[in-house]
Parts: structure tokens; sequence; C-alpha cells
């Protein structure tokens, strides 16, 4: 319990744990944001951990002088884009391992191959997407890799959607975060970063299985 709420604690007020650990030991935050975000976006049991807040406080710690903004996003960017690749690649190697006998209950031909197909076809936009989504960004690698997406198809939009990702979010928080409104209100600003891309995925699922059913009912 004491682990969660240190977790939820973290999350919700990342800008006073970010400045005291840089007050307390310096150049060393670089290492420990390259391994949260390594680990949130390259290890499928860690969907929690604060992705698109941190990187919000990040550009406003760089925006007052905290942080240095030229080493911090090339940074961000290798550790989002080796998580993924990370994800990408369990999800290739643990998806025929799991499902390997066919007649298993695990595996349903019919199924991977309409996953396969919709990552061929979608895979690329909602690679770039899942980046702005919590929970979302750390499944989609991995789904991408039990779906067996195209290595090459599969890099060239994580390195597109992870250079949205962090240099958008850490830019916005660079020129926006020490705004005194801003300043505020941050932890409404981090609670809406984590539930509304969550609630529009959310939807956007709903949405496609009454599509889907839809489908199946108009099909003779």
């Amino acid at each position: 319990m004491e682990l969660l709420h240190f977790l939820i604690d973290f999350i919700l007020h990342v800008d006073k744990h970010l400045e005291a650990f840089v007050t307390t030991y310096g150049m060393w935050v670089y290492v420990l944001l390259f391994v949260i975000v390594f680990v949130e976006t390259g290890v499928v049991v860690m969907p929690f951990l604060p992705g698109d807040s941190l990187m919000f406080v990040v550009g406003a710690m760089c925006g007052v002088g905290l942080m240095d903004y030229h080493i911090a996003i090339p940074l961000l960017l290798v550790a989002a884009i080796l998580g993924d690749q990370c994800n990408y690649s369990i999800g290739r190697y643990l998806g025929p391992k799991v499902f390997q006998w066919e007649d298993s209950r695990l595996f349903n031909k019919r199924a991977f191959n309409q996953a396969h197909a919709f990552y061929e076809r979608y895979g690329g936009i909602t690679i770039v997407l899942a980046r702005f989504m919590p929970f979302i960004r750390t499944f989609a690698p991995f789904v991408a890799g039990v779906a067996h997406m195209s290595r090459a198809r599969f890099t060239a939009y994580n390195v597109l959607g992870a250079v949205l990702w962090v240099v958008g979010i850490c830019t916005a928080g660079y020129f926006f975060g020490n705004l005194p409104w801003v300043q505020a209100n941050l932890e409404k600003i981090i609670w809406g970063l984590i539930l509304i891309p969550g609630l529009l995925a959310i939807f956007g699922a709903w949405r496609a299985g009454r599509q889907e059913k839809a489908r199946a009912a108009q099909a003779p």
C-alpha cells in the first residue's frame, strides 16, 4: 500500500518530486528520466508510470534553468524509441511462443489474421496516436509485435510518434509550464493529461465494437 501511495503521489506531484531529485542528485535526474520513459514504453507490465505529465514538467523545468532542454530532449527521444522497440520485440517473440498451438484456447487464427491485417493497414497511425494515450502507448507496440506488423514500418512510425510526443509536450511545458495560471492548476492539468486521452480511447474502442457488431449483424 505504501508503494501504491507513493506512485499516486509521484504521478500527481511529479513536479515537486522531480525538483527535489534535481536538487539532491543533480545530473542523475537524466538517468532517472531515461529509466522512467523506457520502462513505461518498453515493459508491458508498467503502463501506470507518468509519461505526458513527466514530459510537460521536464519542459517547464528546462524553461527555468533547472534542467538542460538540449540534453533532456535527445535523451527522452532515445528512451521512447528504444522502449517501443523493446516492447514490439517482446510481443513479436512471445506471440509465436504463446500461440504455437492453433487449437489452443489462447490462439484464434482468425483474430490473429485480423490483427495482423489491421496493423499492416492502420498500424502506423495507431502507433503515433498511442503515444499520447496513457496505458494504450504501453500496449500498442506489444500488440503490433504479436500481430507481426513489419519491423521497418513499425520503426518508422515509432520514431515519428516519439518525436511528436517528446518534442511536442516538452516544448509546450517549456513555453507554458511556468505561467502562473498553469502552476496554480498543474494538478488538474496532470489529471487531464491522464484522463482525457484514456476516455477518448475507451470511447473509440466502444464505438469500434458497436460498428463491428453492426457489420456482423448485417452479414448474410
